[in-house]
C-alpha cells in the first residue's frame, strides 16, 4: 500500500517555515511521504533542504509594502504559480495540503482548492497576514497561535486554537558543543543575538557600537543574516555567523539571554526554552505591524522585554539586556509556568483526520 502523501509549503521568511519543520521532523517517524512547494529564491530551499524529501518550485509572488514595480508582477506571477500547483496536484496526488503561509503559499493553495484537495493553514501572529486573508475562502481549516485571532475570521467552523508548533531538535542542544565552535573560553553569560532568518542591519549596528561594554558582562554569539557579517569586529568573546540553522539548538542550549525579532514563532520557541530575552519587533511601515503586537501581548504578560526599533541604540540595547539580566530568574519562572499547548500533536491530529478521512 503506498503512503499518505502531505504537501507543505510557506515561505518567504523563516517564521513561515520552521513551523512546518516541527510536523516534518514528526511525519518523518511515521508512515508518510512528504514534498515540499517553494519559490527558488526564499528562505525555505535552504531550511527544508537538510530534511531530505522532495521540493518542488513553483512561480510565487512577493508584495513589496513601498512603491516597486515588480508589484506589478505579481498577479501574473501568482496565475503562473497556481497553473503549476494544479499539475503538481494532478501529478502527485497528496491527500491533504498544509500551509505555514506566506505569499508563496498562495499558488498552491488555491491550486489544491481547484484540484478539491483539502487544505489546512496556520496563522502564528495575532493578527492574521494578507496572504492568510487572501487563501481564507480556500482552505477548510485556519489553525491559530492565539485565541484572540478569531475575531479576525467570519466563518468561527474554520477555525481552531492550536498554539504554535515548535521543533524538537530544539531541544536536544548542546551547550559544551556550542561553547567550543564559537571559541568561548571562559565562564561569562552568553548572550544571543539573532535578528530573524534575514538578519536586521540595525540590530547589528548596535550590537557592534555597544560590544565594548556588552563583552565586559558577556561572550556573545551573533547572527548577523546572510552576507550581513563583518569581519572587524571579530574578537575573543564575540561569534558572529550567517545564520544559525542546524547550530541554533546548540546555541540556544548556552544562551542566558537572546535578542531576537518578535516574529510569533521566534517568541513561542524563546518561551518553550524559557530564555529571558528582549524583542525588538520589525517597526510598522517596513512591515504590517504585527511583530509589534505579538511583542506588546508578550510583554502585557510580563514574558518579555520590548525595546522598540525606534529607540533602538546602543545604548538602549545594552540597558535593556541588563535590566533582563538583572530579573533573570523572574522571567524564567513566569515563562515556566505560562501554559503552551502542543500545537505540534494538535496539528498533527488535524492533518492526520483529513489524509485518513
Amino acid at each position: 500500500m503506498i503512503a499518505p502523501l502531505i504537501f507543505f509549503t510557506g515561505g518567504g521568511s523563516s517564521g513561515h517555515v520552521t513551523p512546518n519543520i516541527a510536523l516534518i521532523e514528526e511525519f518523518k517517524t511515521q508512515n508518510y511521504r512528504m514534498a515540499y512547494v517553494g519559490s527558488s529564491t526564499g528562505i525555505e530551499a535552504s531550511l527544508i533542504q537538510p530534511l531530505a524529501i522532495d521540493y518542488y518550485l513553483i512561480s510565487t509572488g512577493k508584495l513589496r509594502r513601498q512603491w516597486d514595480w515588480r508589484n506589478l508582477l505579481m498577479p501574473c506571477q501568482v496565475l503562473r504559480g497556481i497553473w503549476q500547483s494544479v499539475w503538481l496536484c494532478q501529478r502527485h496526488k497528496p491527500q491533504v495540503i498544509f500551509s505555514k503561509g506566506g505569499f508563496v503559499a498562495l499558488p498552491l493553495v488555491i491550486g489544491a482548492w481547484l484540484k478539491r484537495i483539502p487544505v489546512l493553514t496556520h496563522e502564528s501572529d495575532l493578527s492574521p497576514g494578507l496572504a492568510n486573508r487572501l487563501m481564507y475562502p480556500f482552505v477548510k481549516k485556519i489553525a491559530l497561535s492565539f485565541p484572540q485571532s478569531e475575531r479576525y475570521f467570519n466563518d468561527k467552523t474554520k477555525l481552531c486554537y492550536t498554539g504554535s508548533p515548535i521543533r524538537a531538535s530544539l531541544f536536544t542542544g548542546n551547550a559544551m558543543s556550542a561553547k567550543q565552535s564559537c571559541g568561548f573560553l571562559n565562564n561569562k553569560p552568553v548572550l544571543l543575538v539573532y535578528g530573524g532568518g534575514l538578519g536586521s542591519v540595525k540590530i547589528n549596528q548596535a550590537v557592534w557600537a555597544a560590544l565594548p561594554t556588552l563583552l565586559l558582562t558577556f561572550n556573545i554569539i551573533h547572527a548577523c543574516g546572510k552576507g550581513k557579517t563583518d569581519a572587524a569586529f571579530v574578537q575573543a568573546g564575540y561569534y558572529q555567523a550567517d545564520y544559525l540553522n542546524e547550530g541554533l539548538a546548540d546555541a540556544m542550549a548556552l544562551a542566558d539571554v537572546v535578542v531576537s525579532r518578535a516574529g510569533a514563532n521566534s517568541i513561542i520557541e524563546l518561551l518553550a526554552l524559557a530564555k529571558p530575552h528582549v524583542l525588538i519587533p520589525l517597526a510598522k511601515g517596513v512591515s504590517r505591524g504585527d511583530q509589534v503586537e505579538n511583542a506588546a501581548f508578550y510583554q502585557a504578560l510580563g514574558l518579555s522585554h520590548v525595546l522598540a526599533e525606534s529607540a533602538l541604540t546602543a545604548t538602549h540595547l545594552r540597558e535593556a539586556i541588563e535590566q533582563v539580566w538583572c530579573a533573570r530568574v523572574s522571567y524564567t519562572q513566569k515563562m515556566h509556568a505560562y501554559p503552551l499547548p502542543d500545537a505540534k500533536a494538535l496539528l498533527i491530529q488535524l492533518i492526520k483526520a483529513e489524509v485518513h478521512g
